[in-house]
């Protein structure tokens, strides 16, 4: 017998079903120590006009990932009605505690959100803000857009992505909405541990899924945040939701076909890149070299690709630890 779930402690302030644009809030109870009737107030637009498809647009599902909350808010407040057919629900900062912190997990709980679902009504607030976007808002929508970039500790190509999905036409919808997205590099990507994910939650309930990776450390740049700018006005497009045409951009295809894309270091200690992110490498390059930083005249370590490709990934600050990532080579077409 399977349990019943109880309702969301989530309320909406606004409606999500009348014509019309509308901001408010998700309220989430949170009873604290200088609150004890108090809430998490995590911002949310909706903008309404008849018929037509869903877009669900996110941020800050980690909250040291700045481009996707820069876009969502400025794409909230810019959004008109007559510009819209269908709905677009815009949540610039999922994980609005770690948003206010400028960390990638909450400090309410140190929840990940995107390893927390499909969450829970009765769990911490993180898996509680899951168990909404769970239960109640990606089951709305027909096209979901989720930033991501590297946040403090990863820096990034800017790209666009999707995965390869079991469903070939739900896999062909996603990779032509990343097209659209129109970033400088477009991914087929792989997942170290897909487990937890918001991504898998939507695929597994058969959405087009379009995320993106558009640089890192733990900041934004004006050529990072008007692709994304760009990318969702893109998307809305071409799902036919937002009025006007795909602004055209060239992309170049990237793929990560196996875990050999990946680098961790096994010590700890200084890193010194010695390739810079977009540049190509052949199989065996040197990638980077890791200090040990216990005292003088020790040999550092050397972590060379494995593949063919170019740096599309690298570990953004200068000390690294063990198990950290050090690289990802992503496969050139």
């Amino acid at each position: 017998m399977t349990a019943t779930l109880r309702p969301s402690p989530i309320a909406a302030t606004i409606a999500f079903d009348e014509d019309g644009v509308r901001h408010g809030f998700l309220r989430l109870p949170y009873s604290r120590d200088d609150s004890a009737w108090g809430s998490v107030m995590i911002p949310i637009t909706v903008a309404k006009n008849g018929e037509g498809p869903t877009a669900l647009l996110t941020g800050g599902n980690h909250g040291d990932e700045y481009e996707g909350p820069i876009a969502l808010f400025d794409l909230a407040r810019n959004l008109r009605r007559e510009e819209v057919s269908g709905r677009v629900i815009v949540v610039p900062a999922m994980n609005y505690p770690a948003f206010r912190a400028g960390t990638r997990t909450s400090p309410i709980d140190k929840g990940n959100l995107n390893r927390a679902f499909p969450g829970s009504p009765d769990g911490t607030v993180t898996q509680k803000i899951a168990d909404y976007f769970q239960r109640t808002l990606l089951p709305m929508a027909d096209i979901v857009l989720d930033f991501h970039s590297g946040g403090r500790t990863l820096d990034f190509v800017p790209f666009a992505a999707t995965h390869i999905l079991p469903d070939k036409r739900q896999e062909a919808a996603s990779f032509a909405a990343v097209a659209a997205f129109g970033a400088p590099f477009s991914m087929r990507m792989l997942e170290i541990d897909a487990v937890g994910m918001y991504d898998t939650a939507a695929e597994e309930m058969g959405k087009v899924f379009v995320t993106t990776e558009l640089g890192g450390g733990g900041t934004a740049t004006a050529l990072t945040a008007g692709i994304a700018k760009r990318g969702v006005a893109n998307v809305l497009r071409h799902a036919g939701i937002l009025r006007g045409a795909v602004e055209a951009a060239e992309t170049r295809w990237l793929d990560m076909p196996s875990g050999d894309c990946f680098t961790f270091a096994e010590d700890e200690g200084l890193i010194e890149p010695l390739v810079d992110l977009g540049q190509p490498v052949r199989r065996g390059d040197v990638l980077a070299r890791v200090h040990p930083v216990g005292r003088t005249g020790s040999e550092p370590i050397a972590f060379r690709a494995r593949l063919d490709g170019i740096l599309a990934a690298r570990h953004f600050p200068g000390l690294v630890k063990a198990g950290d990532c050090v690289a990802v080579v992503g496969v050139t077409d």
